[in-house]
């Protein structure tokens, strides 16, 4: 009894011994993730998911036991990080294995008609349908005329010419240039490195807020730069009521 004992205190990991491995795992899983590239996040693969749950589970598994080396920990994670990025740059290179690996596109909705065909191959009812629907805010089928199911299980959609919204083309209407607003104060911070790219300076920041009502940076919430529009300010009072 006490020699079983002492090799399940032996089998525990020690807290120490949890939190290299935690680190660890941490920093590599956010490399692996950096490696991928920002689409891999987005855009979910079936094949991506798998991948996602196997880094998971060769993490946990390792962190919680303690007759796993660290440096397993790391070669494990390492080998697949690695598996993963030349599968994503195969896939980039050879076309034949797109289809294979990350799935076809499946037009749901053809000419206005749903395909049951469709619906059945992808193991979707007509309320799951109906739910992709709702959150691409398209909330009766007679609008649409193509509902696209992506590999990634999001609904790309084309509406019927006279469900869709009015553009500027339409209305013949002057086409005027847009910009990015330009965020220039956060909590009563002034982003210095926003304001340089402006070509603004602080004192001008200063007087455009004096002619605002207000005497410095401290009261405002959130202030941003659109041009054409000016300065739009957010004051602090709105943060405290909304506390």
């Amino acid at each position: 009894m006490k020699t079983y004992s002492l090799e399940r205190k032996q089998m525990e990991p020690t807290f120490f011994d949890m939190s290299i491995k935690l680190i660890l795992g941490f920093f590599m899983l956010f490399l692996v993730t950096r490696l991928l590239g920002k689409t891999t996040i987005k855009q979910l693969t079936p094949f991506d998911f798998v991948s996602a749950i196997v880094l998971s589970e060769l993490l946990g598994n390792g962190v919680f036991e303690s007759n796993v080396p660290l440096h397993y920990i790391a070669f494990s994670i390492i080998l697949w990080g690695l598996l993963m990025v030349v599968m994503e740059n195969s896939l980039l290179k050879y076309k034949s294995l797109r289809g294979t690996l990350e799935g076809k596109p499946s037009i749901v909705i053809r000419n206005g008609h749903i395909d049951r065909k469709e619906l059945k191959k992808n193991r979707m009812n007509i309320n799951q349908l109906l739910s992709l629907l709702r959150q691409s805010e398209v909330f009766s089928v007679r609008e649409v005329a193509y509902a696209i199911l992506e590999s990634n299980g999001e609904m790309s959609i084309l509406k019927k010419s006279k469900y869709k919204k009015v553009t500027i083309g339409d209305l013949n209407l002057k086409v005027t240039s847009i910009s990015l607003p330009v965020s220039l104060i956060l909590d009563g911070e002034i982003l210095e490195e926003n304001l340089r790219e402006l070509g603004f300076t602080r004192p001008w920041l200063t007087n455009q807020l004096s002619a605002l009502g207000y005497p410095n940076s401290q009261g405002v919430l959130y202030a941003e730069w659109l041009d054409g529009d000016g300065l739009y300010v957010v004051p602090m009072e709105m943060k405290n009521r909304a506390e």
